[in-house]
């Protein structure tokens, strides 16, 4: 049934309003990172800056080491991404295409992470962090983001192999290709668009993760950048804001990457 003219003037008022109220709290810290720490305090909030002090809001960050911050939390979400597909992609494989005993049992085992709220590892894992040394330490939250974004990982990828058909596994087979080259020359270009979805969903995870975050570090050279904004010093509000705003910028800008892989491979393993 075709939709109506009165329909769409509708939808797109209500469209209209809704932008509206999003984007009203983005202008307002645009609005406010050309404005000094003494304009900001004394002046209204939505008042025009009088000059332009960006440059000195950025040597501010600068002086509190948030583009150092950024520097390592990139380092966190990458690796911590990357780890938990090629992982998930591994497991989801074998829990498909290979004959091994109890699939389902090991499919739970692996997905169960997801069931319970993540505050319930924290002081097991805090604890068991300060035991083996990996307490404030890089190398910790890397292998902790990456088992965290497992579970939900595996769980896409479960579900695109399995549709997804096994005889394409016995033609490659007969051919005499591996386990590994039937994933990475046939499974991997089909999966586009789920390594895609997955690796972005859980880059912006770790990227704006906070509670492990403050958790798991304490100094400034492993804190990620979620836990070292909400130690800082809020008296000079328009500094705060360009960090929030540079902080956004990188899930932004992988998702503009990766937009055009989102479609790519469902054709693939149509009937």
């Amino acid at each position: 049934m075709r939709t109506s003219r009165k329909t769409k003037i509708i939808f797109n008022i209500i469209l209209s309003i809704l932008s509206f109220i999003w984007f009203a709290p983005v202008f307002f810290v645009v609005l406010n990172i050309f404005k000094s720490k003494k304009e900001y305090n004394l002046g209204s909030l939505w008042r025009l800056p009088e000059g332009n002090y960006v440059v000195e809001n950025i040597k501010t960050l600068v002086s509190n080491h948030v583009l150092q911050t950024m520097g390592i939390t990139f380092i966190y979400a990458v690796s911590g991404a990357c780890l938990a597909v090629i992982l998930a992609m591994l497991s989801a494989y074998a829990l498909t295409h290979l004959r091994i005993r109890h699939k389902f049992f090991w499919f739970l085992t692996i997905y169960c992470g997801t069931i319970f709220p993540f505050q319930v590892y924290l002081i097991p894992i805090f604890k068991a962090y300060q035991v083996t040394g990996l307490y404030n330490t890089r190398i910790g939250m890397i292998i902790f983001y990456c088992a965290i974004c497992i579970p939900y990982s595996m769980f896409v990828f479960r579900n695109f192999f399995l549709g997804i058909d096994k005889e394409l596994c016995e033609s490659a087979r007969i051919e005499g290709a591996s386990e590994l080259n039937i994933l990475l020359r046939i499974f991997f270009p089909m999966a586009t668009a789920p390594v895609s979805i997955v690796f972005l969903s859980q880059f912006t995870w770790c990227w704006n993760d906070l509670m492990f975050g403050l958790t798991f570090t304490k100094s400034q050279g492993t804190r990620p950048i979620m836990a070292s904004l909400s130690m800082m010093s809020t008296g000079n509000a328009p500094a705060l804001f360009i960090a929030c705003i540079a902080s956004s910028l990188p899930t932004l800008l992988l998702f503009f990457v990766l937009n055009k892989n989102f479609q790519t491979g469902f054709a693939y393993t149509s009937k």
